[in-house]
């Protein structure tokens, strides 16, 4: 199993749309085309409305590569700079879950 987190920060509440409408279509593409990506949750923070934070697992490192190779993701990847003012990313190690693969 390959996890990572994503936080987005963006400009500002005009960019706040386009960024969500761009994201759906992304998340449309993986649920239809990436079997090897197991969870990949955007979730809006409580308190901070120009914050996004994807959860992202995938089979193994293979699907996130591959994950990084798709159209959808290529696209995502070269229009979000449009949005976001900063974001960050945490590669995980996941130790245990529940709903998920066994880690190990």
């Amino acid at each position: 199993m390959f996890a990572l987190v994503v936080k987005f920060d963006l400009f500002d509440a005009d960019k706040e749309a386009g960024f969500d409408q761009l994201v759906t279509e992304t998340v449309e593409s993986i649920t239809e085309n990436e079997p090897g990506t197991l969870v990949y949750a955007v979730n809006a923070v409580e308190g901070e409305p120009l914050s996004r934070i994807f959860y992202e697992v995938y089979r193994d490192r293979e699907a996130f590569d591959e994950h990084e190779r798709q159209p959808h993701t290529r696209q995502f990847l070269d229009q979000r700079s449009e949005y976001i003012e900063s974001f960050r990313v945490e590669f995980l190690s996941p130790l245990m879950a529940k709903g998920l693969p066994e880690a190990g």
